[in-house]
């Protein structure tokens, strides 16, 4: 049974730290999966989660931190009566949440792991089911685990986790994810990124006379009917399948994949921060003749021309859909440099590049 505790230990603690600390890394990502449960409960349970909106962000850290917390005490049998209820209490919260995803088919990615490794609602579900045996299996235990650790030697312990914890989480949010995990990071090719990278191959599932067929090609006979075609490769699908860019005039998608673009990206001019938009202004003056500057927004037409009016833009914008700017860049304003298509480098508003350094980048 030692044996067995151990390995269990081991699975759960590290596996909640990665969890925690891979959310951690885009505590903004977080916070907009937050908001999508929040709507959709709102919609299907109770209006009153939307209530909860304003507060995704403040929500989403403590239940990631609170991950990552949960794992370091796993892994120290640190006060296991109580670690052990709040372990359970939380994998039974997740367990519900990827459940009701995948039952009813409302948030499609549950972020259990970020942007680094994508599940689908069914795959987060199954993962839930086995975190929950596994959980049950320490709450049940809990009286026989005995930590090596001094209770003083611990509480150490976790608090410089959660100090680290505290500081990833405020950089993140201050700057860019130390680690990008999305299709727009740097060095993505964008608009490889829309095409398939194989021709797709497909199987088909044929039925007659109540029994069951598969071809690699459609067949001809006309007395099989057609049930299901299965993609074999679904790998080889984009990556980047939401990217587009308009104006009045037309699509300008293409537009943007030809020389030196700097992208403006503000996806809210209401929630944009305008002290960094004289910053942001200069910045595009200067390069001027050498990167051609775009605004990039999700905000309405009538909107965007107010605010570009109060603060001097004199630049030529288009929209874009508010879920893909922030998929490309989680700041508001942000930047993204690009040079035919590949992305070369991407800006927080609190760091905003020099002329020289944009010039270096594009040579």
């Amino acid at each position: 049974m030692k044996v067995l505790d151990i390995i269990v230990k081991w699975f759960v603690g590290l596996l909640f730290i990665f969890s925690g600390l891979v959310k951690l890394n885009d505590p903004m990502g977080t916070s907009i999966k937050m908001e999508e449960y929040f709507e959709v409960f709102a919609g299907d349970i109770s209006s009153l989660f939307h209530y909860l909106v304003p507060f995704a962000l403040s929500i989403g850290l403590f239940v990631v931190i609170l991950e990552v917390l949960l794992g370091v005490a796993v892994l120290m049998y640190y006060r296991m009566k109580l670690t052990s209820v709040i372990l359970l209490l939380l994998i039974i919260f997740f367990t519900f949440l990827t459940f009701y995803s995948a039952a009813f088919n409302k948030v499609t990615d549950c972020g259990c792991f970020g942007d680094a490794i994508p599940l689908t609602p069914w795959q987060s579900f199954y993962k839930d089911i086995i975190l929950l045996v596994l959980t049950v299996f320490i709450f049940v235990r809990r009286n026989q685990y005995i930590s090596s650790f001094s209770t003083k030697t611990a509480n150490i312990v976790l608090g410089i986790v959660l100090a680290l914890n505290g500081f990833l989480a405020y950089y993140a949010i201050e700057h860019l994810p130390p680690v990008d995990f999305r299709p727009y990071k740097i060095g993505a090719d964008i608009k490889a990124s829309m095409q398939p990278s194989a021709d797709f191959k497909y199987k088909y599932i044929m039925e007659r006379d109540g029994e069951t067929f598969e071809f690699n090609s459609y067949p001809k006979d006309t007395t099989y009917h057609f049930v299901e075609m299965v993609l074999l490769n679904p790998e080889a699908q984009p990556k980047i399948t939401d990217y587009n860019v308009w104006n009045d005039d037309g699509d300008y998608t293409e537009e943007t994949f030809t020389g030196a673009k700097l992208l403006i990206l503000i996806n809210d001019v209401n929630k944009s921060r305008y002290d960094k938009m004289g910053a942001i202004n200069t910045l595009a003056n200067e390069i001027k003749g050498e990167v051609h500057s775009i605004v990039v927004t999700s905000s309405d037409e009538a909107s965007f021309e107010n605010f570009r009016h109060e603060f001097q833009i004199a630049l030529p914008y288009y929209f874009a859909d508010g879920t893909v700017i922030k998929a490309m860049i989680r700041a508001n304003p942000g930047l993204i440099l690009m040079k035919d298509g590949v992305v070369l480098g991407k800006w927080h508003n609190n760091d905003i590049p020099t002329k020289e350094e944009i010039i270096k980048l594009i040579n």
